[in-house]
């Protein structure tokens, strides 16, 4: 069973940085592609990053530049650095994985998901 924990989340002003983690129970992260989406109140999950087996990685328009996603294998963590933070990022934050490795960018593209984490952008 696939078990994935984020963590990280908190306030943070307008410009600053936050770094989320992620801790998956699986037998090897490689074998799967791993993608960071965000939900905010009101309105529907969206992709923002994924990282896949040879490390291919894409992002969203919204946050390219500003976010980067990374992984550590041994650790069996994916990362999400967030800079230059805008309200607009606020969300709740939820990391996930596909056996597949399709590195889709729909929430249906992923099997399993983490339990989220807030980060709250203040102006």
């Amino acid at each position: 069973q696939v078990q994935l924990v984020e963590s990280g989340g908190g306030w943070v002003q307008a410009g600053g940085s936050l770094r989320l983690s992620c801790a998956a129970s699986v037998r090897a992260l490689s074998d799967y592609s791993m993608a960071w989406f965000r939900q905010a109140p009101g309105k529907e999950r969206e992709f923002v990053a994924v990282i896949n087996w040879n490390s291919f990685r894409n992002y969203a328009d919204s946050v390219k530049g500003r976010f980067t996603i990374s992984r550590d294998l041994a650790k069996k963590m994916v990362y999400l650095q967030m800079n230059s933070l805008k309200p607009e990022d606020t969300a709740v934050y939820y990391c996930s994985a596909d056996p597949r490795q399709r590195n889709g960018v729909r929430p249906i593209d992923y099997d399993y998901w983490g339990q989220g984490t807030q980060v709250f952008v203040s102006s």
